[in-house]
């Protein structure tokens, strides 16, 4: 299984798994669809399917050109979400391959769109798996509450998400991480994974390197949205329960002028 993430828009990453048995791939929100498309070329690849995360047109926005530059692709896309130029429907539980050692587990993580899926991605092969986020989970970061609840994004993060393999790569929608990091430090100024993951996300930003993959044991040191089970977080918000620390964490991100 082959991971290619391609930078498209301003901050946006749209991505290529391809099963390298037999080349076939899935392109995740190819927003630009030739540049997802050159980039499989380049990899001798070619895309049967496209994976969906939600109706935003910086993710599902390429979806009625890639049909058009390729005749007969699915185009998955969750059921509640209204996902533009979307083929076939997916919901949670949906199960889906790539080629003959890949396979995807379609996770509903909704709260930034009612009907946002999260792709779950394993090989048959000894591999680490894979988790495609969209703009739910973020390194360092989640995304904005625009058609849900906190509780609905405690239940996607670290219910659903969370119960994955510590191991998983997470693959996120966008470039966010040195803010997003810089943002956590402000709520966890003592916190020192966070402090070196910034030092090496902005390295890798100066190379011109993405930040991406982190995985689902990083985001439990990193990321405070997925930290709020812990009681300290907790008492340093003030909050009762996991549920209010992360509403109160979003609140005071989306106030942030960092």
């Amino acid at each position: 299984m082959k991971i290619i993430p391609v930078a498209c828009l301003e901050d946006n990453y749209a991505y290529l798994i391809v099963d390298e048995s037999t080349k076939a791939a899935a392109a995740v929100d190819p927003v630009e669809p030739e540049k997802v498309l050159a980039a499989a070329s380049e990899v001798g690849a070619y895309i049967d399917c496209v994976l969906t995360t939600h109706h935003h047109w910086d993710h599902a926005g390429g979806n009625e050109k890639m049909r058009l530059l390729v005749p007969g692709i699915k185009v998955y896309g969750g059921s509640m979400d209204n996902v533009k130029g979307c083929t076939d429907q997916v919901e949670n539980g949906t199960k889906l391959s790539i080629g003959k050692e890949i396979e995807i587990l379609c996770l509903h993580t909704p709260c930034h769109t009612k009907g946002h899926i999260s792709y779950y991605v394993t090989s048959k092969k000894e591999e680490d798996p894979a988790v495609f986020t969209g703009d739910t989970l973020f390194i360092a970061g989640c995304g904005r509450f625009f058609e849900g609840t906190a509780e609905q994004m405690y239940q996607s993060l670290c219910v659903t998400l969370g119960s994955l393999p510590k191991s998983t790569r997470v693959y996120c929608g966008h470039e966010y991480t040195v803010k997003s990091l810089q943002f956590m430090l402000t709520v966890e100024p003592e916190n020192e994974k966070m402090k070196q993951k910034l030092e090496w996300a902005q390295k890798q930003r100066e190379a011109n390197q993405p930040t991406v993959p982190s995985t689902i044991g990083d985001e439990f040191e990193i990321n405070t949205f997925m930290r709020v089970d812990l009681p300290e977080i907790q008492a340093k918000f003030g909050a009762k329960s996991a549920v209010e620390a992360l509403r109160t964490v979003r609140n005071i991100k989306d106030t942030w002028k960092g």
